[in-house]
């Protein structure tokens, strides 16, 4: 098994140093937020102009082909603004779009499988919501991970309780790729996630309900890095 772990941190492709900047700062859609697509553009847009650097889009109920035609134009717009994109657990769609990477869930394709498919083309993140994960995800070859709830938040309620702060320091000292903070993040207290260790946050709600996106969005930059 450790032999099977080590060959797998081998395969990954693995972050760098500019791709772990640009993960800092980490935006996840909802189109739900919105009337309708052109608004969700507008607001993406408003993000990626003001320095966002990667984009995941995340839209469980959309059919294949719907899912397929956003992930176009979402690849056509992180494009425009030197931005990555993440394709929310659908390796095929993340492929065919050119996309840069796949985010993976706890209870779908591992890592290694992605990794078995599309060998050093996709950057992988696997949301993770303990240490026992963090760990299994690093070992299935995972690039990054996201790890939370870090505080109460609507979105990640049926993952229980907050991990907490505590949490993150300590996955943060078991695994060495980089650890994206979620959960509950806004300007608030994103100072005490980066204090504890994250190497980034991703947001939702803080930035996309946003009264001002461009300047909200200015302020999270400023205080991550």
């Amino acid at each position: 098994m450790q032999l099977q772990a080590v060959r797998l941190r081998e395969c990954s492709k693995a972050v760098n140093s500019e791709q772990l900047q640009d993960l800092k700062l980490y935006l996840i859609t909802d189109r739900k937020l919105f009337n309708a697509n052109c608004s969700l553009y507008i607001a993406l847009e408003d993000a990626l102009y003001t320095g966002v650097k990667a984009i995941q889009l995340r839209e469980k109920d959309l059919q294949t082909r719907e899912l397929l035609d956003m992930a176009y134009w979402m690849k056509e717009l992180t494009g425009e603004y030197g931005a990555q994109l993440f394709i929310n657990d659908r390796v095929d769609v993340a492929l065919a779009v050119e996309a840069d990477g796949v985010h993976l869930g706890q209870n779908g394709i591992p890592a290694h499988a992605v990794r078995n498919i599309s060998g050093d083309r996709l950057l992988i993140g696997v949301s993770t919501h303990s240490i026992n994960e963090a760990m299994q995800a690093e070992k299935d070859g995972a690039d990054f991970i996201t790890l939370g709830p870090i505080y109460q938040t609507p979105s990640k309620l049926k993952y229980g309780k907050p991990i907490g702060i505590d949490t993150l320091r300590e996955v943060k000292s078991k695994v060495a790729i980089p650890v994206l903070a979620i959960g509950g993040i806004k300007l608030n207290n994103v100072e005490e996630v980066m204090g504890a260790g994250a190497d980034g946050v991703a947001l939702i709600t803080a930035i996309l309900t946003a009264e001002n996106i461009k300047k909200t969005t200015e302020c999270f930059i400023r205080l991550v890095k």
